[in-house]
């Protein structure tokens, strides 16, 4: 079967208008395609960037048909996107991911029984549909947390939970939506594996990132992960067996806790780019955002060889003194370290959480690029 190629010159089209689109635009405009961006936002990160800005809700018929009548292939930008969207799109141009891989990610019930039948171990945990799901749970759930099934990202929509009555309570607060309650571990580690695999099922992996989380937010990722090799190949396979079960098409990222004991456990998979993925611009030889241009427009994969040790570091909103981004950190001296590479997202807006860029720290070493992040860090704290 063969499978059409669209070439450079070409329109391409992005459900989404967050920073992931943004650079997604970039990156395909630096490939000579045009990109059409649906997103209801006036001043979307991926909008203002983009060749045309179709200003309309993701369902919306009219920028629907006039997304489909103008572009070759469409892809999302995060996980969000109405699966009707992605149906529709299917009937007029190519899509990728497929809407059948999104609508396993939007929900984390569906998604933890995928992965458990793929044979990837995820956390213990317990499907919460109703509030008799929480009359007698086991025991050894606790400490948990309780994640709403639908919509969380980031933190939002999870409760840390010590008792069967503190989750019947926080079950109450989420307004009883199906949610899932699971075991809080003892981590040794976060990692993450971003997968890339095109329709005739050619694979790439980018190297394994090692992850720190604060408040929910991803804050620090190393490149490459200070892990031993075998721990590395066992999250790179268990990734590669979820995008084959899945038969993925397109950009994945699956997020793993590593256990004291050394055992790896699936926490959740999100289909598109990866904020974990970031240094993959500065530090690889192919980036993600270019490996999603590539998948989409039926192209060879890239070399995802990292040619540099990195370290990403989150900006969020907390790093501005005023609600508009007018006071920001001292960017001259945050670029004074010549090996830091600074990415902001055209958001005029600061808010605490609020993504506003990342930072991207290379070394000749691992070593010499932790040093000179510490320092870089120093310079956007709250």
């Amino acid at each position: 079967m063969s499978h059409p190629i669209i070439p450079p010159g070409a329109w391409l089209g992005l459900l989404g208008g967050g920073q992931l689109g943004r650079m997604f635009c970039m990156a395909a405009q630096s490939m000579g395609y045009r990109v059409a961006v649906l997103d209801p936002g006036a001043e979307s990160p991926a909008g203002t960037v983009a060749d045309l800005h179709i200003r309309r809700d993701y369902l919306d018929p009219q920028g629907l048909e006039e997304l489909a009548r103008l572009c070759k292939g469409v892809t999302t930008e995060f996980e969000n996107v109405p699966a009707k969207a992605l149906e529709f799109l299917a009937g007029h141009c190519l899509v990728s991911p497929m809407a059948s891989s999104v609508a396993i990610a939007q929900d984390r019930i569906r998604e933890k029984q995928f992965i458990e039948a793929t044979g990837v171990a995820v956390a213990p945990h317990l499907v919460v549909r109703n509030a008799a799901d929480l009359d007698a749970p086991p025991a050894a759930l606790f400490p948990g947390i309780l994640k709403v099934a639908r919509l969380g990202y980031d933190g939002k929509g999870q409760a840390r939970v010590a008792s069967a009555q503190e989750a019947r309570a926080a079950f109450a607060g989420f307004g009883e939506v199906p949610c899932v309650l699971e075991k809080r571990l003892a981590l040794k580690t976060e990692i993450s594996v971003v997968v890339a695999r095109t329709r005739t099922t050619g694979v790439a992996v980018f190297p394994v990132a090692e992850n720190e989380h604060r408040g929910g937010i991803l804050d620090t990722s190393v490149a490459p992960a200070r892990i031993d090799d075998a721990l590395a190949e066992a999250a790179r396979s268990g990734a590669l067996r979820i995008a084959a079960a899945l038969d993925y098409v397109g950009v994945l990222c699956v997020e793993f806790f590593v256990l004291d004991d050394g055992a790896v456990l699936v926490n959740e998979i999100a289909p598109r780019p990866h904020n974990s993925g970031h240094y993959t611009i500065d530090a690889c030889v192919t980036s993600q955002f270019e490996q999603q241009v590539r998948v989409l427009a039926g192209l060879p994969l890239g070399d995802t060889r990292q040619h540099t040790p990195a370290v990403m570091l989150n900006i969020l909103g907390e790093s501005w003194r005023g609600s508009h981004a007018a006071d920001p950190p001292p960017w001259e001296r945050l670029l004074g370290h010549g090996s830091a590479k600074l990415h902001l997202y055209g958001k005029s807006q600061a808010r605490p959480g609020r993504k506003m860029g990342h930072v991207t720290v290379l070394g000749v070493t691992l070593d010499d690029a932790l040093a000179s992040a510490a320092s870089v860090r120093a310079l956007i704290a709250p």
